[in-house]
């Protein structure tokens, strides 16, 4: 097949590559088969040099000397190995905590990773003279909008391919290409029963996909954890933790101080081995299609709901109502590709603000797939144990005010009853 047959010739977006224009190409590289077939790929099709660059958010088991070496071997010019497990922490995760980010129901993860790895990308391939960086996403995902997002906003003058959405190969044709040209193919991807599941993963959760999980009516088979123990084989004893809280972000896990990166492995191992942290969801992506993932994040799963436990103590009634509308505005954006709309950054001044006052302890127990607050501890409580007894009255609390104010709370309510029922 010639060149001009395997590439694109037609562009819908001003940032997508003109073939005759890509000579040196930065590849999002992970060393699994369709970025390592779109490595050697991109060097056949566009006659084009290839960096690679590999990004450790946190993703559990992987060998980046292996990934490196096989890059190489592949012929890319060089393959970079960026550790930005602390930067992900800070810069991402923080706020996230900060912002309780959820969208339809499961934490964010992959979606606060995307935006990361592009801008990384952006600065790598500025470094090494590239014109144009290619990603694996799909055509069908919302990582091509999150990635190529922050390209056209952070660098208009490089360019995009992404080989997944043009080329004409299945999986199966994948494999082929892949043994054709010498490109190691794991047992499990060639393997007869179909492909693996396609799993995206760092230090705050793991999703998977494919297989089954496209049927809604297939329960969950039990190979598909790989992070999380089952609940119903979870350990029989429940077990506590103290979480504690400086400014909305969690700094140490039962009284020992921790950076983190490291707390959040903590408690991610914790959660994970009592079963927290499985999400069974179908959710509303920003291309148009509703899909089912399987999501393990047991970090999360714990961290998320002490630090909304502990807001909620110490922010007043009418911040407790106003924020969450907040929390899942600053989670759509980030979930639709759009860290670098200026909405974003100014929620996070207002996140900021509001957990100028998040510090405090907060006790959660574990037991077979819950994690359940179980006390709660803060210097900022808007809380006054004498005034909520009821073993007591007076003092700030007048119990005979009471009356009065109910007249006056009703009153509107009251008046609209009679009217509408004369």
């Amino acid at each position: 097949m010639s060149r001009a047959e395997q590439i694109p010739t037609q562009r819908s977006a001003s940032y997508e590559a003109d073939p005759e224009q890509v000579h040196r190409v930065l590849l999002l590289y992970s060393g699994g088969l369709d970025t390592s077939v779109m490595l050697k790929w991109i060097q056949d099709s566009y006659g084009a040099e290839v960096v690679c660059l590999t990004v450790n958010l946190g993703q559990p088991g992987e060998d980046y000397e292996v990934i490196r070496g096989k890059a190489l071997s592949l012929g890319a010019l060089e393959c970079h190995v960026v550790d930005a497990r602390e930067q992900f922490a800070r810069e991402y995760l923080a706020p996230a905590i900060k912002a309780n980010a959820m969208y339809g129901g499961y934490p964010l993860f992959t979606a606060l990773g995307r935006p990361l790895i592009a801008k990384l990308a952006v600065e790598q391939a500025r470094a090494s003279g590239c014109d144009t960086i290619a990603h694996g996403c799909t055509g069908k995902g919302n990582d091509q909008v999150r990635i190529e997002a922050t390209v056209a906003t952070l660098a208009p003058e490089l360019k995009v391919i992404a080989p997944v959405r043009s080329w004409q190969m299945g999986r199966e044709e994948e494999i082929a290409y892949a043994r054709e040209h010498g490109i190691p193919v794991k047992a499990a991807q060639g393997a007869e029963g179909g492909a693996p599941y396609s799993i995206d993963d760092n230090l705050w959760g793991r999703s998977s996909e494919g297989r089954w999980i496209e049927d809604l009516s297939h329960a969950p088979d039990d190979d598909v954890f790989q992070l999380v123990t089952r609940p119903e084989d979870a350990p029989a004893e429940a077990q506590e933790l103290e979480l504690g809280f400086e400014r909305g972000v969690p700094v140490s896990l039962d009284g020992q101080r921790l950076g983190l990166v490291e707390l959040i492995e903590r408690v991610a191992e914790i959660g994970a081995r009592h079963g927290v942290g499985i999400v069974d969801h179908v959710e509303d992506r920003i291309v148009g299609l509703k899909v089912r993932d399987i999501y393990e994040v047991p970090a999360a799963a714990v961290i998320l709901p002490a630090h909304q436990d502990l807001e909620r103590l110490v922010c007043t009634i009418h911040q407790n109502q106003f924020k969450p509308a907040l929390d899942r505005q600053w989670a759509y954006l980030v979930y639709a590709g759009l860290w670098w709309e200026p909405l974003r950054a100014d929620l996070d001044a207002y996140m900021d603000s509001v957990n100028e006052r998040v510090t405090g302890t907060i006790g959660v127990k574990l037991y077979k797939g819950h994690a359940r607050v179980i006390t709660r501890a803060s210097e900022n409580a808007v809380y006054d144990a004498s005034l909520a007894s009821f073993a007591e009255s007076g003092g700030l609390f007048s119990q005979t005010a009471s009356p009065g104010f109910i007249e006056l709370f009703s009153l509107q309510s009251r008046m609209a009853w009679r009217l509408h029922n004369r």
